[in-house]
């Protein structure tokens, strides 16, 4: 199962990216749109329509050694996904007073959920399956490294993180929750 971090500065300006990929089992899960699709090897926009659609021409293995087509990985449906996520972010902001705004979004099987910081930065998280408790905990984590890194006077507030430090703990947070 993947995971995907995106921390957007209050102007929706990315400044870290994270791809996970658990070791946790995946469920199987298949897009209705993928089946209905003509399969066009020569069209130029076959690859855009498979990937609009949540399905994938390649096949993925899982950790326990069953074969997956689909989940939509193609690094510009993700970032598709986490940006139109962006307004209903907005919206529950304005509705709800909590910083853990769990699911707010879904496209086929990825889930958009997001945690805003006093500062009102934003952190997407695609995921696939449901771990409410563990994804809160992973932006709690996320949320005191972040602090930590703006702390750091060698750091400017709202430029992209750069920091091995932050990447690695990140990653580590990442491992143990998600």
């Amino acid at each position: 199962m993947s995971h995907h971090l995106f921390l957007l500065s209050p102007s929706d300006t990315p400044l870290y990216s994270l791809t996970h990929q658990s070791t946790k089992p995946v469920p199987t899960v298949t897009s209705p749109l993928a089946s209905n699709l003509p399969t066009w090897s020569t069209s130029a926009f076959a690859g855009t329509l498979t990937a609009l659609s949540g399905a994938s021409s390649a096949t993925q293995t899982t950790s326990g050694g069953a074969v997956r087509v689909g989940g939509g990985q193609d690094r510009h449906v993700i970032q598709m996904i986490a940006n139109a996520g962006l307004d209903v972010i907005e919206d529950v902001m304005r509705k709800e007073n909590t910083m853990y705004l769990k699911s707010v979004d879904k496209f086929n099987e990825w889930t958009v959920s997001a945690f805003i910081t006093p500062g009102n930065m934003k952190f997407v998280l695609l995921h696939e399956g449901k771990n409410d408790e563990g994804i809160r905990a992973f932006l709690m984590e996320v949320w005191e490294l972040y602090v930590k890194t703006m702390v750091n006077p060698f750091h400017t507030a709202h430029t992209a993180i750069r920091s091995g430090v932050f990447d690695s703990r990140v990653r580590g947070s990442a491992r143990k929750y998600l």
